[in-house]
């Protein structure tokens, strides 16, 4: 594995180290080990599912903030071809939180977009940690409306602990970008999917995540603060995080129950970090699967659809007096 540890994946951790001990032991002393490897391997599938099935919102958070866990960039290479980034909105600058363009899935055109963190501290930087200026949502309308007007389907990955809240993004209108893209892809008449694989943080997160099909990872989350910033409104004190996670309901589970998305997306015992071509196979066929079910349909449909989809999100109560 990796030195980036979970309390909760100690004995997982422990058992892998072993296995690796023994494999090397055999190759180093050609004593055949094989039998006692399985058997240890089959033990440790099933302490991974065991402990995963079990985790709490707060420990879903951390796997989900996993800095091993596969990134939007990983995706797109490896799950789509020929892609070719796209940059700029034309307006300001390019926002490297924010990345995107053309591409083929299984032979078909599409446009892929998403939020892009970085895997170490220079490249955090590099991508602002994957917060999003507000010329990074004027690019990714810019990419989705390419995708209206050449009929190509959007994919869009999610994976963001929240929009930038600088004074620079305050004063070139974060909140208009986001609110104009949550306006404008509510009519936009080509398909799209979204697919929410790490944080999915307030107006950071939904303003690429309005889509005909909203999929999740099983370990990511989604919410409309970060449940440090929920507790320190709420109880005054952010040291009340992981009560604030349960309160804001905002694991998979939480929201297919809810409604606010459409499927879960498995992902392989241990989580996603532990099996990058794993999960890359399950995201091709929920892509593939998706795109099936939304290319072809009538375009008005797909945009009334979509609206009826989010108009139907969250239960009102009307008392009359």
């Amino acid at each position: 594995m990796s030195d980036f540890k979970l309390d909760f994946e100690k004995s997982i951790i422990e058992l892998e180290k072993k296995i690796e001990e023994l494999k090397k032991f055999t190759e180093s002393r050609e004593i055949d080990f094989s039998e006692e490897i399985k058997k240890l391997e089959i033990k440790s599938e099933s302490m991974k599912r065991e402990i995963y099935s079990k985790l709490s919102p707060w420990q879903r958070i951390q796997v989900a903030k996993n800095l091993l866990r596969p990134r939007t960039l990983d995706y797109i290479q490896k799950v789509f071809e020929d892609f070719i980034p796209l940059h700029g909105d034309r307006l300001f600058k390019d926002d490297t939180a924010v990345i995107g363009g053309l591409a083929f899935f299984e032979g078909a055109p599409v446009v892929v977009l998403g939020h892009q963190k970085g895997k170490d501290t220079k490249d955090h930087i590099f991508r602002n940690f994957g917060m999003a200026n507000p010329e990074g949502y004027r690019k990714a309308l810019r990419l989705i409306q390419m995708a209206e007007r050449f009929n190509r389907p959007v994919i869009s990955f999610v994976d963001t602990p929240g929009a930038y809240p600088g004074i620079g993004a305050e004063e070139r209108g974060v909140a208009e970008a986001i609110a104009k893209n949550l306006k404008e892809l509510s009519g936009v008449k080509t398909p799209i999917i979204v697919i929410v694989h790490g944080e999915g943080g307030s107006g950071g997160a939904l303003g690429i995540a309005i889509g005909d099909r909203i999929l999740m990872l099983e370990n990511a989350v989604y919410s409309v603060i970060s449940p440090e910033g929920c507790s320190a409104i709420i109880w005054k004190n952010a040291s009340r995080a992981a009560d604030a996670s349960v309160v804001l309901k905002m694991t998979a589970q939480d929201l297919l129950e809810l409604g606010v998305i459409d499927e879960i997306i498995k992902e392989p015992a241990g989580g996603a970090h532990r099996n990058h071509a794993e999960i890359i196979q399950t995201m091709k066929n929920v892509i593939r699967k998706s795109l099936k079910e939304l290319v072809g349909l009538d375009k008005n449909e797909l945009v009334a659809r979509r609206y009826e989809k989010f108009r139907a999100m969250g239960k009102f109560l009307e008392i009359e007096g």
